[in-house]
C-alpha cells in the first residue's frame, strides 16, 4: 500500500542510524508483497519518475484548491525550500480542499462531455476493481497501483484530465501519503538511504550474500514481481547478459586542505608502508564504467547505471574484438594522440542526442581498463590484484584490442614515496586528477571499503572572487542565503574593470561560517530581485574547481567544473581579487 510505503520513507527520514534504517527496510520487505516490493525498491534505489508534469501547474492547481494567491505560495517556498513540501503544507492548511470541478467545454471527440469517473476510467485509476480498495481510502490502494495506472499515465493525458486526477488525489490523501505523491509526481522523491544498507537488508531478508544481492541489482532492471522474487531466490533468478557487477571505489588519501608535501609524505609511510606492495595508476577524469562481452554482444554500463553503449560505438566496435564472457572495469575517456583530452570535450558527446560525423572526429572517445572482473565467464573478483592485472592485459591483448579504443592503463614506476610524489606533481600536465594506489594483494570488493585503493588527487584549481549575489539554499538550508554568486574582474589587472559574475557555489563553509554569511548578507544588502539578494561587493572567497573551460553558454566564456568555497579570506581586499584573464590562462589545451 501507499500508506506502507510512506511508513517506512517516514522511518528512514527521521533516524541517521544505519541498524535503525536496515531494520525498517527489513520489515518492510519481509511484510510487503512482490508488486509493491519492487516499486518500494525502485524509488529507494534512488529511481524515480522524470517530471510528470510543469511545476508551474501544479503550482496553479495548489493556489486555486487552498486559495492562497500565487505571490504568497512564492513567499511560502522561500521558507520551506521544496516545492513538493510547499504544496503539501499548503494543502494540509486546506482542510476542506476538494478536487477541482472540471473545466467547461472538456469534452470527448464526439462532444461527450467528461466526468470525473470517465477520467479515472481512461486513466486506468480507480484501482477499486484490482485493488479491493476504494478510491476513498486510496492510500491503502496498492503502490504498484499508484505507479503503473495512477502516475503511470498522467503524463500522456490532457493538462484538463491531468488537473482533474491530481487535485481528486489531493483531496484524497493526507500527510506523509501527501507528501510522498507530491514528490512522486514532481519526479524529486529521494530517500535518505544508501545503496549499501538497501543491498544489507534484501540479503538479510533472503538470507543471501550482500555481494550477490548487490550484483543482481545492477544493470537496467524493471520493479517487476518477478524481478524482485528474482532478487530474493537462491541463485538469483534469471541471469542477465548485460548485467555489470558492483563497482569498488576508492578513497581519498588526504584531505583536500593539505598543502604540505613533507606531511603527505610522512602520511604516505606512516600509513602505507613499503611502496612496493602497491600498483599505482593515473587517476583518469572520466566516466567510470564496465565494458561487459558476454554471448557475442557488448554493453557499457557507467556506474550510474545508464547504458552507454550507444553514445560510444567506436568502443563497442574494439570490444567485439575482445575475448567472450569478459567483463572490464575502466574509464571513459576523450582520447587522441595517446592522451586523455579535458573532461569538458567528453561532454560534448554526452550532450549531443545524435552523433554526427563532426562530433565523433572533435571527441574521439577511448575506454581505458585497469581491472578485469570476469575472464571465460568466470568471476575473478576473488583473485589478487597482481593477478587481476595479469589477466587484464591478456584479456585486452589476446583481444587484438591494445592499438585501438580499448586501452590498459599503464602502470606508474615509483621506488620510492618520492619518486611517487613527484610523479603526482605531473597529473596537470598530463590531463589526470593524480594517482590511484591498490595494494597488490586485494581483492576486488563492492562498494567503498577502506584499506586497499586509494585516490590521491592533486590539489584542485583556486581563485579569488568577490561575492556578488545571494540567495536562500534548498532542503534543510532554505532558511539561509547560502547559493552564492561570485565575480572576477574584467580589467587585465585586479582593481580595474567591473565585476562580472563568474561562478555559483554553496558548499565548503562550516555551519558556523554560513550563519555568519548570512546575518552578514541580510545586512549588507543592497538590492532584491525575488529571492536574489546583490550585496556589498567587498567579500572575498577563494572558490576551488577540477577544471575549466571556454563555453558559449556563459556570459564571461568560461565554465568550471564542480566549483565550491575553499575559504573565507578575510585577509583579502576585493580589489585583490582575480581577473577572468588570470582564470583563462588555466585552460588546459586539447
Amino acid at each position: 500500500m501507499l500508506r506502507d510505503f510512506a511508513r517506512l520513507y517516514d522511518r528512514l527520514d527521521r533516524t541517521t542510524s544505519t541498524d535503525a534504517k536496515v531494520a525498517a527496510l527489513v520489515e518492510y520487505f519481509r511484510a510487503a508483497d512482490a508488486a509493491d516490493a519492487a516499486w518500494a525498491l525502485f524509488f529507494i534505489s534512488g529511481n524515480r519518475f522524470k517530471r510528470l508534469l510543469p511545476g508551474k501547474l501544479l503550482w496553479l492547481w495548489c493556489s486555486e484548491v487552498t486559495g492562497v494567491p500565487e505571490w504568497l505560495m512564492g513567499e511560502s517556498y522561500s521558507a520551506v525550500g521544496d516545492t513538493a513540501e510547499t504544496i503539501t503544507l499548503l494543502l494540509e492548511a486546506t482542510p476542506d480542499r476538494a478536487a477541482l470541478p472540471e473545466p467547461a467545454g472538456e469534452s470527448r471527440a464526439g462532444g461527450e462531455q467528461l466526468s470525473l469517473g470517465d477520467l479515472f476510467a481512461e486513466a486506468g485509476a480507480e484501482g477499486g476493481a484490482e485493488s479491493g480498495a476504494e478510491p476513498s481510502d486510496a492510500a491503502a490502494l496498492p503502490l504498484r497501483v499508484w505507479s503503473e495506472e495512477r502516475l503511470g499515465t498522467l503524463a500522456g493525458l490532457p493538462p484538463a484530465r491531468q488537473r482533474a486526477l491530481v487535485t481528486r488525489w489531493w483531496s484524497e490523501l493526507s500527510g506523509t501519503e501527501l507528501f510522498v505523491l507530491n514528490k512522486m509526481v514532481t519526479g524529486a522523491l529521494r530517500v535518505g538511504v544508501s545503496q549499501t544498507l538497501v543491498v544489507r537488508a534484501l540479503a538479510e531478508v533472503a538470507g543471501a550474500e550482500p555481494a550477490g544481492v548487490a550484483h543482481r541489482m545492477m544493470g537496467d532492471w524493471r520493479p517487476t514481481p518477478e524481478f524482485f522474487r528474482g532478487l530474493l531466490a537462491p541463485g538469483g533468478g534469471a541471469s542477465d547478459a548485460s548485467r555489470p557487477y558492483p563497482f569498488f571505489l576508492a578513497s581519498p588519501i588526504l584531505a583536500e586542505s593539505s598543502t604540505d608535501p613533507g606531511a603527505e609524505l610522512e602520511v604516505l609511510r606512516r600509513e602505507f608502508g613499503d611502496p612496493g606492495e602497491w600498483l599505482v595508476e593515473w587517476k583518469y577524469d572520466g566516466i567510470r564504467a564496465q565494458l561487459i562481452r558476454r554471448g557475442g554482444r557488448v554493453f557499457l554500463w557507467s556506474r550510474g547505471d545508464e547504458n552507454l553503449t550507444e553514445r560510444f560505438p567506436e568502443i563497442g566496435e574494439g570490444a567485439a574484438r575482445l575475448p567472450d564472457g569478459c567483463v572490464l572495469d575502466g574509464e571513459v575517456l576523450a582520447w587522441r594522440g595517446g592522451a586523455p583530452l579535458p573532461f569538458g570535450v567528453l561532454q560534448r558527446r554526452i550532450q549531443r542526442k545524435a552523433l554526427s560525423a563532426k562530433v565523433l572526429r572533435e571527441a574521439p572517445a577511448a575506454f581505458v581498463a585497469y581491472d578485469v572482473l570476469e575472464v571465460d565467464g568466470e568471476d575473478v573478483r576473488g583473485r589478487t590484484q597482481t593477478e587481476r592485472r595479469a589477466l587484464l592485459e591478456r584479456a585486452v591483448g589476446d583481444g587484438g584490442a591494445a592499438s585501438g579504443p580499448i586501452l590498459v592503463s599503464p602502470l606508474v614506476e615509483h621506488p620510492t614515496w618520492e619518486t611517487l610524489a613527484a610523479a603526482r606533481a605531473e597529473s596537470r600536465g598530463r590531463g589526470v586528477e593524480g594517482l590511484m594506489l591498490k595494494r597488490k594483494t586485494s581483492v576486488y570488493q563492492a562498494g567503498r571499503r577502506r584499506g586497499d585503493w586509494w585516490k590521491w588527487k592533486i590539489e584542485p584549481l583556486t581563485v579569488d572572487c568577490v561575492l556578488l549575489y545571494a540567495q536562500p539554499g534548498s532542503g534543510r538550508r532554505a532558511s539561509l542565503l547560502t547559493d552564492c554568486t561570485f565575480a572576477l574582474w574584467t580589467g587585465p589587472e585586479r582593481g580595474e574593470g567591473e565585476l562580472a559574475p563568474f561562478a555559483k557555489a554553496y558548499s565548503g563553509l562550516s555551519d558556523e561560517e554560513i550563519r555568519t554569511l548570512d546575518r552578514w548578507i541580510r545586512q549588507h544588502t543592497v538590492e532584491r530581485f525575488g529571492p536574489v539578494r546583490r550585496v556589498e561587493p567587498v567579500q572575498v572567497f577563494e572558490l576551488a574547481f577540477e577544471d575549466v573551460r571556454e563555453s558559449d553558454r556563459h556570459k564571461v566564456g568560461l565554465a568550471v567544473r564542480f566549483p565550491r568555497i575553499k575559504r573565507w579570506r578575510t585577509d583579502k581586499k576585493p580589489e585583490e581579487a582575480d581577473t577572468l584573464e588570470d582564470v583563462r590562462k588555466l585552460i588546459r589545451s586539447e
